[in-house]
């Protein structure tokens, strides 16, 4: 593991430090007892996406490379960002929680098999199969070094310290909030060669489909008829998908072809922009009036 990947991880486990410091234990046992929750985050990740990215891949004439980003990026579970948009959304971050803990074990088998079986069906990508090979013990170590740990620390320092949590809580959600940013600034500056007028179709292309994703998740909380706080943490999760992850799958397997290298780029920029935007939307709404 490189230093620059050293340092993200680092900056991430603060940001769920900081989500954690606001949860309690009585936050995840609530989640525990409303299972329905968790599932309903579940189906929009492994199914309804993956599914409608292969459906929208048959129907769309793009290069083989491009639909097979598209694919590859709906195959991959959610990640940590997705606990501390969700946080600063007032959404259900416990739930928000939850859902990645247990779509990353998923990930196991359902990213290799989701991606096998629509590659290998959409004739313009069927060239493209390769064996996916995700090491467990990276998923692993990701889920307890991004997640896990920092999760129990947060926890423990909020149970045992209260008044050192009153006091640094506002300074690291302002740090995460930076940090943010500053991820969106970092991916605009290393992929500045790619940022042409050319570009502009592929932007489209993400842009859809991670919207694809939101709307998804939306409809799959309404139908499970789920409250207000815990839709807002299944629309964010399942439109947040790790191109982290997605990333080192295309480094390894493809080469890193660039036209899937770019897509998912792309997406790992988008989808902080567009998590935040509704974040935002989400805080306007809660702030206004009550008539």
């Amino acid at each position: 593991m490189g230093a620059q990947q050293l340092v993200l991880g680092a900056v991430l486990a603060v940001m769920v430090f900081s989500v954690a410091l606001e949860l309690r234990l009585a936050d995840f046992r609530r989640v525990a007892e409303t299972p329905r929750a968790v599932i309903c985050g579940l189906i929009p990740q492994f199914i309804l996406l993956p599914v409608g990215t292969w459906l929208a891949t048959l129907a769309l004439d793009l290069p083989p490379n491009v639909e097979a980003a598209m694919i590859l990026v709906a195959a991959c579970p959610g990640g940590s960002l997705s606990n501390v948009i969700t946080h600063f959304g007032r959404g259900n971050a416990a739930l928000s929680v939850s859902i990645s803990a247990v779509a990353s074990l998923i990930a196991l088998v359902a990213t290799p098999f989701n991606f096998s079986w629509m590659i290998a069906t959409n004739p313009a990508t069927a060239g493209w199969l390769r064996t996916l090979a995700i090491d467990p013990s990276g998923i692993w170590v990701s889920l307890l070094a991004l997640l896990a740990a920092p999760m129990t620390l947060g926890l423990f320092v909020a149970y045992r310290f209260p008044a050192l949590t009153r006091r640094i809580q506002k300074p690291l959600a302002n740090f995460a909030l930076f940090a943010l940013f500053a991820f969106i600034a970092i991916g605009l500056v290393r992929e500045r060669q790619l940022l042409t007028l050319g570009l502009l179709p592929m932007l489209a292309i993400v842009i859809l489909h991670n919207a694809s994703g939101l709307l998804l998740g939306w409809v799959t909380a309404q139908a499970f008829r789920i409250d207000v706080r815990d839709r807002r943490a299944v629309m964010i999760e399942g439109g947040m998908q790790n191109s982290g992850l997605a990333l080192g799958i295309i480094a390894v397997q493809f080469q890193s072809d660039l036209g899937m290298v770019i897509i998912a780029s792309l997406w790992g920029i988008w989808h902080i922009v567009s998590g935040l935007s509704l974040a935002y939307y989400w805080r306007h709404l809660d702030a206004r009036p009550a008539h």
